[in-house]
């Protein structure tokens, strides 16, 4: 049995004012968090699952080897170190996991998972962040909590754009306030 064909949206991000066409369905804040897997070290799929019972930031970029990609995945690892149990911090790109684990080396990435979506794209699928035109994901935030609710989401319109830190950060410490 195949595949179903992903919902296709157009008009909905923009590289440098250039149209792009997004792939999956756009999730929707207090719907239940669609399961994914992703690929982690040694090739390990990493699902939803895997991080059960804890509030999840979701980062999710085109490329670590771009500026803004770059400057995410370091302000979220930055903010990671200041949580404890209780919160996972993961960056999601399609790049190939070496490549993932070459840049998260030399960037000292240590309060983060740095996972891929290379293998089959599951996550842009679940998410709606599959660019169809460069087969990577769009620029977007997501925070579940520790019952497997979206609690908060940023779909960034412009692929060259950072998302809004600080509204992530308030909708984090809202959400643990509300599991605590």
């Amino acid at each position: 049995m195949s595949n179903p064909i992903p919902e296709e949206r157009t008009g909905q991000l923009t590289w440098g004012g250039s149209p792009l066409t997004l792939l999956g369905r756009v999730v929707l804040v207090g719907e239940k968090a669609p399961e994914f897997t992703l690929v982690g070290k040694g090739f390990k799929p990493v699902t939803l699952a895997d991080s059960a019972g804890t509030t999840r930031l979701l980062s999710v970029i085109p490329s670590l080897d771009t500026g803004i990609c770059d400057a995410q995945t370091r302000k979220f690892n930055e903010i990671a170190a200041d949580y404890a149990e209780g919160v996972t911090f993961i960056t999601i790109s399609a790049e190939h996991p070496f490549n993932q684990r070459r840049w998260c080396g030399a960037a000292g990435i240590k309060n983060m998972e740095v996972l891929s979506d290379h293998m089959d794209m599951n996550f842009g699928d679940a998410y709606g962040t599959y660019i169809k035109e460069m087969r990577l994901d769009q620029r977007a935030i997501f925070i579940i909590d520790k019952d497997d609710i979206i609690r908060y989401i940023e779909y960034l319109p412009e692929i060259a754009a950072h998302p809004n830190y600080e509204a992530a950060l308030r909708a984090l410490v809202e959400v643990l306030g509300r599991n605590a």
